[in-house]
Formats: structure tokens, sequence, C-alpha cells
């Protein structure tokens, strides 16, 4: 016979906050998991749109630059496929359940 654990109830106010404990840790064990991968292909993908290798933080702030001034625009070759893979990427992270407009899968 197994012997039940009684959990203590929690009022509304700290029920939410220890829902959004739990929901800062598990994003923060997402991060810590997909986010290398994450970063290492948003890497490659800026290196190919800007030309050059470098960190994430350098090429991030290069290619943000580059599109507020006008220089990279949605026919730049390869900036579209690089900014959605990124955005993909990062969704996974901080909200896995996300879907897509139009998408079945959330693919």
């Amino acid at each position: 016979m197994t012997q039940s654990v009684e959990r203590p109830t929690l009022d509304p106010r700290n029920a939410f906050l220890a829902g959004v404990a739990a929901n800062a840790v598990a994003t923060i064990a997402r991060e810590l998991t997909l986010g290398p991968a994450a970063d290492a292909e948003a890497v490659a993908r800026m290196s190919d749109v800007l030309g050059h290798g470098g960190t994430y933080e350098a090429l991030n702030t290069e290619l943000c630059a580059r599109i507020r001034s006008g220089e990279l625009t949605t026919e730049s070759p390869g900036l579209m496929l690089a900014l959605q893979v990124m955005a993909k990427n990062q969704l996974a992270i901080d909200q896995p359940s996300y879907k897509p407009e139009g998408s079945m899968s959330g693919t």
C-alpha cells in the first residue's frame, strides 16, 4: 500500500507566484539545454548574411544596425531565412507551446 503525501494548499497569490517561479525555472532549463545550439546556429546564419564571422553579440549588433540603416532589407540574400530560424529557435526556448498562425504543427 502506498502512503499518500499531503500537499499544502496555497492561497491564490502564492499559488500564482509558485506558478511564475516554476515557469521561470523551466525557461532557464530550456535556455541551458537549447541555448548553445540556438546561439551557434544564429552565429552561422548571421555570418552568412554579413559575410564574416564574429561573436554572437558583435554579429547581432551589426545585423541590427544594418537593418535599421536600410542596408539590409527583406530582399537581402539569406536575411529573412536567418531571422525566421533565429526567431523559431528562440521561441522553442521562451514559448515552446507557441503555434504560429496558419500552422497545424507549429513547425
